[in-house]
């Protein structure tokens, strides 16, 4: 199957309705990727083929150079078909699986599993699965262990074998549908600290029950926006008490995490599915993380908080911000960070398509400013990190910006100054280091991506930071500059000029 949407939303709404109706088809592609017309990498067209070969049809797709966009061919699908488990069996499962859910962490269990998944079958896999949904119902202990340990999977990258890792990621989350859907509905007297709502169950809403307590949305048959929509109800739960929120079943809905106003530190969302346009757009405070790809205008006017995507960010992300802790582990689209001041604090793991942070007025770095880390990596089919074929391959990079600082990884100078329009490339001093690295040891923690073994080694070799990374900074305006050295800033006359 080959589609070409101008949102990935419109892609996962599509394939979703395929799986639907034969669950041969899986909901998750095995490759999603943004197009920018005029690339040098791929010219940012792609012709997709239907051949006819040995009597059967056959799907191809290349680029404007005619280089194949492939997955591996010996990566083979999940079939549909689902194992029985004898209550022998079962039994000797929840012995082994038990164990590793005392870390609550899920990391136990993931660092268990993941390194197996590549010798394993889909039954194999799906058997522990089945024993966590059943773990799960034991208590919250159980089920919060559960959810963490397949949130890592999800969210980590690792190598799946000969199965295909979007089969993977779909059975994956099915299996954290289950657990989730499972949870005592809103108002019913139960123990556990969960409590469910949907859109059938939305008048329910009442106050938490417990200081701990955790508030789980379906968001499937909430309108995209509007009153009644999803963003509204979980508004309404705050100012109710709610401050743990884990969403699911997401089609696109948007506004998440909008309209909760000022100081909301200690309020933490947990989005699965396909969360919609300006997630996390003015927040101040809050903390999202979105275990997946998301959508165009993210953080737009992003005032404090932090932000987690673990995929890609679509179009215009960050406009305006002006603060905030954001780690992407995929690419942006085109236009991030425009017009942003203050000091965002930005970590790309991929790439962005071009203008990267035109405009961008976030002061001095080395004194509170704003700044963007761009590591132009990628992982393989294997899970292995790797550099992707240029750090940055558009053009106007730091465009007309008059502050804050880009902090690019490029250890073969592959950025030159013909893309930039109004910065600079300079090299990195110890001052520049000593900022970026607790950002990029926390970029480590989230998607394991090591400091040491994938950021500054090259070609086998770790090397100092300085020749790893480069900093593009804004030039100086001319007209500025001749105001302070002609001493009219100091009677005010600067801060008219930069008006």
């Amino acid at each position: 199957i080959g589609l070409v949407c101008s949102e990935k939303q419109a892609i996962d709404a599509t394939l979703a309705s395929l799986a639907e109706e034969d669950r041969r088809f899986c909901p998750v592609a095995d490759l999603y990727w943004n197009a920018r017309g005029g690339s040098h990498t791929d010219g940012g067209a792609f012709i997709f083929s239907l051949e006819s070969r040995n009597g059967r049809k056959v799907l191809s797709c290349h680029d404007k150079f005619g280089k194949p966009k492939t997955v591996p061919w010996y990566q083979q699908p999940w079939e549909g078909t689902v194992p029985e488990i004898s209550p022998e069996h079962q039994e000797e499962l929840r012995a082994q699986v038990r164990p590793l859910l005392e870390d609550r962490s899920g990391r136990t269990l993931s660092q268990h599993l993941a390194p197996r998944l590549a010798t394993w079958t889909y039954h194999r896999y799906l058997e522990i699965l089945k024993t966590l949904e059943v773990l799960a119902q034991e208590g919250d202990e159980l089920k919060t262990a559960a959810l963490a340990a397949l949130t890592l999977l999800l969210d980590r990258r690792f190598d799946p074998g000969e199965k295909k890792r979007s089969h993977l990621v779909r059975l994956t989350q099915d299996c954290l549908t289950r657990i989730l859907a499972a949870t005592p509905t809103m108002g019913e007297a139960h123990p556990s600290r969960y409590r469910h709502i949907d859109w059938d169950t939305r008048e329910r809403l009442v106050a938490p029950h417990a200081p701990d307590a955790v508030l789980v949305l379906d968001a499937a048959k909430f309108p995209p926006e509007g009153e009644d929509c999803d963003a509204r109800l979980l508004v309404r739960a705050y100012e109710l008490g709610w401050k743990t929120f884990i969403g699911y079943g997401y089609r696109g809905q948007r506004f998440l995490g909008c309209g909760f106003g000022l100081n909301t530190d200690g309020v933490r969302f947990d989005v699965y599915g396909s969360s919609g346009d300006y997630l996390a757009s003015g927040i101040d405070g809050m903390e999202i993380h979105v275990h997946g790809n998301a959508q165009d205008q993210l953080g737009q006017i992003m005032k404090r908080g932090k932000l987690v995507v673990y995929g890609d960010v679509g179009q215009t992300f960050m406009y305006g911000a002006k603060g905030g802790e954001v780690y992407i582990m995929g690419n942006a689209a085109g236009r991030p960070l425009i017009n942003a001041v203050g000091r965002p604090r930005v970590v790309i793991n991929g790439t962005a398509l071009d203008f990267l942070a035109e405009s961008f007025m976030a002061g001095d770095p080395l004194n509170g400013g704003g700044f963007v880390i761009v590591n132009g990596l990628e992982f393989d089919h294997r899970g292995r990190v790797k550099m992707q074929a240029s750090p940055y391959p558009g053009s106007n990079l730091f465009s007309l910006a008059s502050g804050g600082a880009i902090y690019i990884r490029d250890p073969y100078r592959q950025v030159v100054d013909e893309q930039l329009n109004g910065g600079e490339l300079v090299g990195l001093s110890e001052a520049d280091w000593d900022l970026i690295r607790p950002y990029l040891e926390e970029n480590e923690r989230l998607f394991g991506i090591s400091v040491e073994k994938h950021l500054l080694t090259v070609e086998g070799e770790v090397r100092p930071y300085h020749e790893v990374y480069r900093k593009v900074q804004a030039v100086k305006l001319a007209i500025l500059a001749k105001v302070e050295e002609s001493g009219l800033e100091e009677v005010g006359w600067g801060e008219s000029l930069r008006h």
